[in-house]
C-alpha cells in the first residue's frame, strides 16, 4: 500500500503536470489568434499581399478561422486565465523532497511559466492586430 507522502508526491506531480498541458493548450489557442489576424495584417502591411494570397490558397483553413475570430480569441483569453490562475496556486506548492522528481518538478514549473507568458504576448500580438488597429485605422 502506497505511504501517503507517496501519494502527496503523485498529486502535486499530476498538478504540476496538469499545469503545464494546460499552458501548451493556452499556447496553441493563442498561436490561432496569430495565424487569423497577426499573420495576415503583417503581410499586408508590409506590402506582401501576393505572398497572403499564396498563404490563403496553400492554408484555405485561415479564413475560416479570421471568420471566427471572436471565438477563437475568447477560448484563447479563458484558457490563459485559468492556466495563470493555476501557475498561481502551483507556485506554492512544494516540490519532493527527492532529489530527481525535485529537479523535475522545477523543470516543469519553469517550462510552464515561460509557456505561459509566451502565450500572453502572443494573444496580446494578435489582439492588437485584430481589433486595436482596426478600430484606430477607421
Amino acid at each position: 500500500m502506497p505511504s501517503e507522502s507517496n501519494m502527496k508526491k503523485n498529486n502535486e506531480i499530476n498538478t504540476l503536470r496538469n499545469i503545464k498541458h494546460l499552458s501548451f493548450l493556452s499556447l496553441f489557442t493563442s498561436t490561432g489568434t496569430i495565424l487569423c489576424c497577426a499573420l495576415p495584417a503583417l503581410l499586408v502591411t508590409i506590402g506582401a499581399g501576393a505572398a497572403l494570397s499564396s498563404l490563403i490558397s496553400t492554408f484555405p483553413q485561415i479564413v475560416w478561422v479570421s471568420k471566427y475570430k471572436e471565438y477563437i480569441f475568447t477560448a484563447a483569453f479563458i484558457l490563459i486565465i485559468l492556466s495563470g490562475y493555476l501557475q498561481w496556486q502551483a507556485r506554492k506548492l512544494p516540490c519532493p523532497a527527492d532529489k530527481l522528481l525535485a529537479a523535475q518538478c522545477m523543470k516543469a514549473r519553469k517550462l510552464s511559466l515561460v509557456i505561459y507568458f509566451v502565450s500572453v504576448v502572443i494573444l496580446i500580438i494578435g489582439f492588437t492586430f485584430a481589433f486595436v488597429l482596426p478600430y484606430l485605422l477607421k
